[in-house]
């Protein structure tokens, strides 16, 4: 779990640290002129925003948000990228298909996490894993969570369930409402 949580927080520096790396890496590497006109107008915008993208398709699935983690696919996918795109940045030998593997890679990614928000919107479990595991993180003043459901702690001390019902009277019975 801590893998999965380590990459959900490294999902942002990244967007700023995998372009700046491929700048260094041209020039530490001495890349040449023709990379360098690559590198600025296209590699590094379409990283930054390639990994935005990504990082926002991610955290838009529910089980993520909840969790604070990226699933295992996840972890898979950024790091054979990240990877990549590391290697993209020693401007070597194999830089052409090392470039294509990135841009493959990174297209995958993609449609992964398209397809991980889709299972997740159209299953329905986000919303459960989010209405019980959100239970467990911070409470609000009131003692609930920040979605209306009860804070763990008071579920946890409970014996066993609890049904509260409510008697509405009508106009006209001879009741007193208060």
């Amino acid at each position: 779990m801590w893998l999965r949580r380590a990459f959900f927080h490294w999902l942002i520096p990244a967007a700023f640290l995998l372009p700046v790396w491929l700048l260094v890496g041209w020039g530490v590497f001495q890349g040449g002129a023709g990379p360098f006109l690559w590198v600025l107008f296209i590699a590094v915008p379409s990283v930054f925003l390639g990994q935005l993208l990504l990082t926002l398709l991610v955290r838009a699935r529910p089980t993520v948000r909840a969790q604070r983690a990226v699933s295992w696919w996840d972890v898979a996918g950024f790091t054979l990228w990240h990877a990549l795109t590391i290697a993209v940045g020693f401007f070597g030998a194999w830089f052409v298909p090392l470039l294509v593997g990135a841009i493959v890679v990174a297209i995958t990614l993609f449609w992964l996490s398209l397809w991980q928000l889709w299972s997740e919107a159209r299953s329905g479990t986000g919303r459960i894993v989010l209405r019980y595991s959100s239970a467990s993180g911070a409470a609000a003043a009131d003692g609930t969570a920040w979605d209306g459901v009860r804070a763990a702690r008071e579920s946890a001390n409970s014996d066993g369930e609890v049904i509260v019902l409510s008697e509405v009277s009508q106009p006209g019975e001879g009741r007193v409402s208060r």
